[in-house]
């Protein structure tokens, strides 16, 4: 699809505009989405990893979210290069990652994460930490070779994501977002599919919502009250592109409502393709019924500026550039607040500086060799 001149008119009016969330005012409406890169070797974030960011800042883009950070549980991750949210040299790297984004003009905040059943025994930084999850069942419906949460685990996860936040906020970051989506721990309390706990954690879409509703909580106790609490959350997952949360906006409602009722500030809706309506008689994605359920500003995502969803990118596709103009109509009428890029950021650090200064022919189209380097 070719960029029209309307787009290139109104673009830089519509994504202008200022927005806040909660105590913070982003300066525009164009978010970083949150990527994984796996360059923190010991999961410490070097310079490259604050150039990586502050590039994006300085170029335009109003809110960065970090890529997935672990937090301080030891079955979090499965990987000794992705970036961890806690430990003296960790949160020493975070905090000039912080400082380099706000020297260059942007605000940022972390994801925080937590993998659940994903993780492989034995897999760094913790070899010997057991994968955990509300039920010990993977995605794919398999056991694999975790264990079901116990109380104290679930004790336990729930103050790492609160250390975690509270942590962000005192190393100098503008809030903290917490990963709820694709099939990982808090996913895997949320959906039906690998929750069959019998207690008070699962069974409806209210009971199952309970052990994310308590994070929202703690970190929010933990937190000065104007500092933003982001929750990402998405119906799909890794190994399950068509699973669902809710069939219904009333589902999706009974999931949402105890999570803005804890603190959540702001919701990012992670889709595929944000141009997809996510239920039958209506033309609203899912951050769209997301506010109109909650009244909760709210992010989009999707393969914004290209034709080609991402998961094709990690089977080494291009994607060339798409227009925006779709884009641009549904943040016109305020069905969602924000827009987050992924591929077509990673691709070009100057993407949000060339749309906001109306340079559409300069947009370069996603190669999947973008991956491979910290840029």
């Amino acid at each position: 699809m070719t960029v029209t001149a309307s787009s290139a008119s109104r673009a830089a009016e519509i994504l202008s505009r200022p927005v806040a969330l909660n105590g913070l005012t982003v300066p525009n409406r164009i978010v970083m989405a949150p990527m994984t890169r796996m360059f923190s070797p010991g999961g410490v974030p070097g310079e490259d990893v604050r150039s990586y960011y502050a590039r994006r800042a300085a170029a335009g883009v109003g809110l960065i979210v970090t890529e997935g950070t672990y937090v301080g549980h030891e079955s979090a991750g499965q990987s000794d290069r992705v970036p961890r949210f806690h430990g003296e040299e960790q949160l020493a790297g975070w905090a000039e990652v912080a400082e380099a984004v706000h020297a260059a003009g942007g605000t940022i905040v972390p994801q925080l994460w937590h993998i659940g059943m994903v993780r492989e025994q034995g897999d760094p930084p913790y070899a010997d930490a057991p994968a955990v999850g509300p039920s010990g069942i993977r995605v794919d419906g398999t056991e694999g070779t975790g264990k079901a949460m116990t109380r104290r685990d679930l004790d336990d996860v729930i103050g790492a994501f609160a250390e975690a936040a509270a942590a962000a906020e005192r190393i100098g970051f503008d809030g903290v977002e917490l990963h709820g989506a694709h099939g990982y721990l808090l996913d895997q309390f949320l959906w039906a599919g690998t929750n069959r706990r019998t207690d008070a954690y699962g069974g409806d879409p209210v009971a199952r919502t309970k052990f994310a509703a308590e994070i929202v909580a703690a970190v929010r106790e933990t937190v000065s009250a104007d500092f933003p609490v982001l929750f990402r959350y998405s119906q799909w997952k890794q190994e399950a592109y068509d699973a669902r949360l809710a069939e219904t906006p009333e589902e999706l409602e009974a999931i949402l409502t105890p999570l803005a009722a804890a603190g959540v500030d702001a919701f990012h809706a992670s889709t595929r393709r944000y141009w997809i309506p996510e239920f039958e008689g209506s033309d609203l994605n899912l951050a769209g019924w997301t506010k109109k359920l909650t009244g909760k500003p709210t992010i989009t995502v999707g393969s914004v500026g290209l034709d080609g969803d991402f998961i094709r990118g990690f089977m080494g596709e291009g994607a060339p550039v798409q227009g925006i103009d779709n884009l641009l109509d549904r943040l016109e009428r305020d069905e969602f607040d924000l827009v987050a890029v992924g591929r077509a950021l990673l691709q070009d650090p100057e993407w949000a500086a060339k749309v906001l200064a109306d340079r559409f022919e300069e947009l370069k189209p996603y190669d999947a060799a973008a991956l491979k380097t910290l840029s």
